[in-house]
């Protein structure tokens, strides 16, 4: 590249490598990169780690359950802060793996940071991970982690903020859908959990995302007068059922979910949901993964660092 740019390799270096302190004029600059995209010059990322000390890749294994859209948003942002700062977001597509034999598969990457679902690490995987190289490792979850710093979803909170507009609305018997998919049936159950806060004999609903099953649960004569049903997808499921077996949203049965999805304002009736407000911005987290990786910051077992809180946007379904 050197001879094709008519300049030595230590100035291809200077340019390439953007050195702040190095005198090259911005027309030798520009000869030098025009002569990198001719020849399709690639940053080699072994020589990269050797320079900085770390490979720059985040990784975020994927969660077992189906990204909704307030993940794959986050996701989203997350990866732009990250690019912004010199690091790149990779979404690791195993889905399976926890333990060791997950650490094993992700420190294959060598990735400088892990975002992953705190459920899926062991006390010898971050042993693993860290002895491999991974300065950081954060956890996804439902509250402190042991192992790990974590961002948190309070699930409970979320249950808690459903329940309390169901009653004021003058709802008596109060039913949660927990859904039967693994990855998110966990957090239906803390989602139920927190409607119980508020109605302590609260009837737990466990539901398959299908029609039938949903039909299932319309046709009963004894259903509860007010139902969280878990996110937007399964409260849309569940007022389709409910119409279909001539069942009223909300005179009969008021029905709400969670998520706030842009469909939840166009179906009929309207549909009343839990809207997410970030607490905790992606370029907070991001900042909190460079300080770590850093070494500004200590990555301590049970810090915290709160993602969403829950805000009621009330519409006809109850």
């Amino acid at each position: 590249m050197a001879r094709a740019a008519g300049v030595s390799q230590a100035t291809v270096s200077y340019v390439l490598n953007d050195s702040p302190n190095a005198r090259v004029s911005e027309q030798t600059r520009q000869r030098v990169r025009e002569a990198a995209a001719r020849l399709g010059y690639v940053p080699d990322q072994s020589a990269r780690t050797l320079r900085t000390g770390h490979s720059g890749l985040v990784l975020v294994p994927l969660a077992p359950a189906r990204t909704g859209r307030l993940v794959a948003d986050l996701l989203d942002d997350m990866g732009e802060e990250f690019g912004a700062r010199g690091y790149t977001l990779v979404q690791y597509g195993e889905r399976r793996l926890k333990g060791v034999a997950a650490a094993k598969a992700w420190a294959a990457l060598r990735p400088v940071a892990i975002m992953v679902d705190a459920s899926r690490l062991t006390k010898a995987s971050v042993e693993l991970l860290k002895a491999s190289g991974t300065k950081a490792v954060i956890g996804f979850s439902a509250g402190p982690s042991p192992l790990v710093p974590a961002v948190v979803l309070d699930h409970e909170v979320i249950g808690a903020c459903a329940a309390r507009h169901l009653l004021d609305r003058g709802c008596t018997r109060l039913g949660a859908i927990v859904p039967r998919e693994e990855g998110i049936d966990a957090m239906g159950v803390g989602r139920w959990k927190g409607v119980r806060r508020h109605a302590p004999d609260a009837e737990r609903i466990d539901l398959a995302f299908s029609e039938e099953e949903a039909a299932k649960v319309a046709a009963r004569p004894d259903l509860p007068d007010g139902i969280f049903a878990y996110n937007d997808e399964y409260a849309m499921l569940l007022i389709s059922a409910l119409q279909d077996a001539g069942v009223r949203v909300p005179e009969d049965v008021a029905v709400m979910g969670a998520d706030d999805l842009p469909l939840a304002s166009l179906m009929r009736p309207r549909l009343t949901s839990v809207h997410f407000d970030t607490t905790a911005s992606p370029g907070e987290l991001v900042a909190l993964v460079d300080a770590i990786v850093r070494g500004e910051r200590e990555a301590a077992p049970g810090a915290v660092m709160k993602l969403f809180n829950g805000r009621l946007v009330v519409r006809d379904s109850t």
